[in-house]
């Protein structure tokens, strides 16, 4: 049986690729799509979400979540991303739309009707998350875990701080202190997820209308990732690893540890402090932590599911 999943998201290049790979990953039900704000203003990301789904044929519910964060201030990344979000591919007029429900309204529905444990997946900042699970502690116990892309031991917005956890620190806490448990995918795996420009071409002779757009996205991410030296050659394909542990766990090497998010508006705002097996702290751990991943088999599984379209 196919294990149920909630996606929250802030498309975003790699989020589209994550919900892509979503659209053909048979083993996993896709219950609902929440949208947060992120990498753009939440009407930006709602419209990339919806124009995503249309390509890829695919009918989830659909919830917009928050404007702003709990914490700090939304920065969309308009020199990586451009103006739109999701610059660089030719994408459809979106053909469905978002429900009347909020976002954590739309979760709080799924778990609900759900039979069984649902896996939430959250590749931006954890805003929707914090708040679902502050307002529903009822529903707790239908969550199986969190796969979440964000944090690491140094930063990409800051010296320490990850982007998503650095836009709303104080929901990434809350997520951490909540009990649930959680895996997370931060910034010293994602950092190894790398895509070159030669298995980008692989993916456009599929020659898909999916396989097409979805090389375009990831030429124009590359390109401005090279030019703004966050790498030399490759593109961090960040959120996909959230979606390639729970298809393939056997690609990471995960530890566990415990975390917590630091919410002083200062130096280290939005850095993830992680102790791993709970040596130095004493405290349980609440998470495991991707550390390691095997990148060509990683990219061969998206090459995999981009070909099924």
């Amino acid at each position: 049986m196919p294990h149920p999943v909630i996606i929250d998201c802030d498309p975003g290049h790699d989020d589209a690729l994550a919900l892509l790979m979503l659209g053909k990953s048979k083993e996993l039900n896709l219950l609902g799509v929440t949208v947060c704000a992120g990498n753009q203003t939440l009407d930006k990301t709602v419209f990339n979400t919806l124009r995503i789904l249309t390509l890829a044929g695919m009918t989830p519910r659909v919830a917009a979540g928050a404007r702003k964060p709990l914490s700090n201030k939304i920065t969309p990344v308009s020199d990586i991303m451009g103006e739109s979000g999701l610059d660089g591919a030719t994408l459809p007029e979106p053909a469905l739309a978002v429900e009347a429900l909020s976002a954590v309204e739309l979760i709080a529905d799924l778990l609900r009707q759900s039979e069984d444990k649902v896996t939430l997946i959250a590749t931006g900042p954890l805003t929707n998350v914090a708040t679902f699970l502050i307002g529903w502690p009822s529903l707790h116990a239908k969550i199986e875990r969190i796969v979440l892309m964000g944090g690491g031991t140094f930063g990409n917005v800051s010296p320490v701080a990850e982007f998503n956890f650095h836009t709303d620190p104080v929901a990434a806490d809350i997520v951490f202190q909540s009990g649930t448990p959680i895996v997370m995918s931060g910034l010293d795996v994602t950092y190894q997820a790398l895509i070159f420009e030669d298995e980008i071409e692989q993916i456009r002779k599929l020659e898909s209308p999916v396989s097409i757009a979805t090389a375009d996205m990831l030429s124009y991410y590359l390109q401005h990732i090279v030019q703004k030296g966050y790498s030399k050659e490759g593109a961090h394909l960040h959120d996909p690893c959230t979606i390639a542990w729970l298809l393939a766990p056997d690609l990471f090497t995960i530890e566990p540890a415990y975390i917590m998010v630091e919410t002083f508006n200062g130096y280290c705002l939005g850095a993830s402090v992680i102790d791993y097996y709970g040596k130095l702290s004493g405290k349980p751990c609440n998470a495991e932590v991707m550390t390691t991943i095997n990148r060509i088999g990683f990219v061969d599984l998206i090459k995999d599911r981009i070909a099924c379209y």
